[in-house]
């Protein structure tokens, strides 16, 4: 018997014993874990190893991301049912019952090596699974000592260890499929790669898909407001998610002033020069290497050896692009603080160039619009973009990457997975939450049969075309 299989097979005997537990035992289990991060010192303990192994983002933020992100997610699992009854219509007959999966495997990536794992931790145990993270290699040692808090917690209520397990080091691409192939449920954050790993394995698989948000600032939008959000959403944990803002594009009426808000709020708008001296480093034959990835403004300046006199103090860089697609590879994802800033006429060819945009890359994730606080335009503008842009989500005069993942400024579910729809090739286009971890048994009864006629349900049709 191999590695994975012995996991798996204590996954399968820890999880049969926890399916007994009562939603009121299982609350507490939940409510325990969530501390093995939530701690302030397990915390920032957590935020140093991930930048210290993988050498992405910043610690602070990654302080601020595990807290937030984690309880968010407790607060939405708090209101949740996922023991035995959940629902009831009486004028069904149709009572549903929470079921779990079983064992899930989550696979999880560098950029949120701890925040990522215990998200689908808590999720799974809230449905009463065992669960096993794959994490990627850098982020391994990250898992591996949030696991020990983890377990910590789970001897504390009395619950098993094995709920909770991950691969062994070395992390290889075969441990990881194996458990792909052996769990009852795939969770999958991270590469391109490991999302059409996940859907291929014959295990029924939750996916996500590409980032590279675009947001438009239209002429009416609040410019400071707009340009200090994009801000702090460019440049958190140096742009790790992949909710950031990868481009903004400007109304013509706006532009210039536009660009002077983003200024003041930090961005340096680089010359044709310095854009060429980063593309070169950030491109490989129109490919995004590693090289800047999630690293700071000072970083990135030194390495593309940028010559903007303050190319040392910038807070994030913006380039000028007119194009789309693999000749402009700064229409792309490029996870860092560098923002593509496009002009536009008018808001239909802002949303056609977007539309373009994500046709190359990026599409069903989301989309960014700043305009009026509110009224007809802003719900005009918003319902346009939602009608027709291949995206599961509009975020209107928000902060990208954090409002993306779920905000206690908005309703969206906290997470740090967000489905993408057909558009993105995921089979799912919410973000991702506890609902996807559960099976549901209905029981149906018999009610009054109740036949409709036919000229009943299309009377409307006979009413155009009489028979």
């Amino acid at each position: 018997m191999s590695e994975v299989e012995n996991i798996i097979k204590r996954a399968r005997i820890a999880q049969k014993e926890y399916e007994s537990y009562s939603q009121e035992r299982v609350d507490l289990v939940v409510s325990s874990v969530a501390w093995a991060i939530l701690e302030p010192g397990r915390n920032r303990e957590l935020a140093e190893l991930a930048v210290r192994d993988t050498g992405l983002g910043d610690v602070d933020d990654k302080f601020k991301k595990n807290f937030r992100k984690t309880l968010g997610l407790v607060r939405d699992l708090q209101k949740a049912k996922t023991v035995g009854v959940v629902a009831h219509d009486p004028l069904t007959g149709i009572t549903e019952y929470a079921r779990p999966v079983g064992v899930v495997a989550a696979i999880t990536p560098s950029t949120n090596p701890g925040a990522t794992p215990i998200n689908k931790i808590l999720n799974a145990l809230k449905c009463r699974n065992a669960v096993v993270i794959a994490p990627s290699p850098k982020g391994l040692t990250t898992c591996a000592r949030l696991l020990q808090f983890v377990h910590a917690q789970l001897d504390l209520v009395k619950a098993p260890r094995n709920l909770v397990q991950m691969l062994p080091d070395p992390i290889t691409k075969d441990a990881t499929h194996e458990l792909m192939r052996l769990a009852d449920l795939v969770v999958a954050t991270g590469s391109q790669a490991n999302i059409r790993a996940a859907y291929t394995c014959g295990t029924p698989a939750f996916g996500v898909g590409a980032g590279n948000v675009l947001v438009i600032i239209d002429e009416h939008a609040n410019l400071v407001s707009a340009a200090q959000k994009i801000a702090q959403s460019k440049t958190f944990d140096n742009a790790t998610s992949c909710s950031s803002e990868n481009g903004a594009v400007l109304l013509d009426a706006v532009y210039d002033s536009a660009i002077a808000a983003l200024e003041q709020a930090g961005g340096v708008l680089l010359d044709a020069a310095d854009k060429q001296r980063l593309h070169d480093v950030m491109f490989n034959n129109g490919k995004l290497t590693s090289t800047l990835t999630a690293q700071s403004p000072a970083v990135i300046a030194e390495r593309a050896k940028l010559l903007h006199p303050k190319a040392g103090s910038a807070r994030f860089f913006m380039v000028e692009e007119t194009g789309f697609g693999p000749d402009a590879p700064f229409s792309g994802e490029k996870l860092s603080p560098i923002l593509t800033v496009w002009r536009a006429p008018n808001f239909q060819s802002a949303k056609e160039l977007i539309a373009h945009v994500y046709s190359f890359q990026g599409a069903g994730h989301s989309v960014g619009l700043h305009t009026a606080s509110s009224g007809a335009v802003m719900e005009g503008r918003a319902d346009d973009l939602a009608s027709h842009l291949p995206v599961a989500r509009i975020i209107v005069n928000q902060a990208h990457a954090i409002a993306t993942g779920g905000s206690f400024e908005n309703g969206l579910p906290f997470s740090l997975s967000m489905g993408c729809g057909t558009w993105g090739k995921n089979n799912f286009s919410d973000n991702m939450n506890y609902r996807h971890y559960l099976n549901t048994t209905r029981v149906v009864r018999p009610i009054t049969e109740k036949v409709p006629e036919v000229e009943t349900l299309l009377a409307n049709y006979f009413s155009q075309f009489p028979q």
